[in-house]
Order: structure tokens, then sequence, then C-alpha cells
């Protein structure tokens, strides 16, 4: 299942704002948002502005294309354009992040292949 991380940039200024819209999401956008099948959905908000979001979805492709069309979605963005530094609907603007390091994925590595790592030695 593909896990996707992204960040965008809340205005330092408005930040007590952000907060507080995000706080009571419109109910009709949380149930998009799961309709466009998004899951373990969080956002992260650093003091400075920086937002990191998290999501699973079984297809990147179609959970987009989904709240793309969506009017609920275009008008809680709408909603939420004035609290950031970019321009344009922020769920499209945002900066996809690579992952790197997955503790699941290398266990799993670890059970299928145990002879592939370097065995630890311990100092007697």
């Amino acid at each position: 299942m593909p896990r996707v991380c992204f960040q965008l940039q809340v205005d330092p200024q408005r930040l007590d704002e952000y907060r507080r819209r995000h706080a009571a999401v419109w109910p009709e956008m949380l149930r998009e948002i799961a309709a466009a099948g998004r899951r373990n959905y969080s956002l992260f908000l650093r003091p400075d502005g920086l937002l990191i979001g998290y999501y699973e979805t079984d297809s990147v492709q179609r959970a987009d294309a989904h709240l793309a069309a969506s009017r609920v979605a275009a008008l809680w963005e709408e909603h939420m354009a004035d609290l950031f530094v970019s321009t344009g609907r922020a769920d499209q603007a945002a900066t996809p992040l690579d992952e790197v390091f997955h503790l699941e994925d290398q266990l799993a590595a670890l059970d299928t292949d145990q002879d592939t790592a370097p065995a630890e030695q311990e100092d007697a």
C-alpha cells in the first residue's frame, strides 16, 4: 500500500487559525477524504509553519483524482487558501517527500533473507 508524505507552508502569522479550522473539519470533507481512499491521514505542524502530511491509500492517482473532482474538496481548499504562503489549491501544490526508510519493510526483508545481513559480533 502506498504511503504518501508531503509538505506545505502555512503562514506563520496564521497558525492559530489553521489549528482552529482543523480542530473542526467539515463533516462532509472528512467523508470526502475517506471516500477518496485516504486512510491513516495525519497533519503535523511546526512552529514556523512547516506542515507535514501523511496518509496511506491503495491508489494515489485515484485518491487525487477523486478529490480534484470533488466540489466539497474545492470549497474546503478555497476556505483554507488564505492560510498558506503558496497560491492555488494547497492539496495540489503540496511537495511530495521521498520515503527513504520504513521499519516494517526492512524487518520483513530480514525475515525473508537472514543470510544477507552482516553478522554482529559481541566484544568479549
